[in-house]
């Protein structure tokens, strides 16, 4: 596999956990018990954080062999 497929499937998984967080957030909007509530907010505050590494990791991966390119310091050495 390239690193350019990876980034596809990076941008892929992205989507997915984009699409779960909007369906958690219409949850949260339409339910009423304090703990369901919290439940539901932790784990959107968990899917959050995947979204945005998940993002980032396809810019890095799409972009590795770009002349130029300033890569992200979270992912290098």
């Amino acid at each position: 596999m390239t690193l350019a497929e990876l980034s596809l499937e990076y941008r892929a998984h992205a989507q997915a956990l984009d699409l779960r967080i909007c369906q958690l957030e219409y949850l949260l909007e339409n339910t009423g018990s304090a703990d369901r509530r919290c439940q539901l907010q932790d784990r959107i505050r968990m899917l959050s954080v995947m979204l945005r590494e998940a993002r980032e990791l396809a810019v890095f991966t799409e972009r590795y062999y770009d002349r130029g390119y300033r890569r992200n310091a979270k992912y290098t050495i």
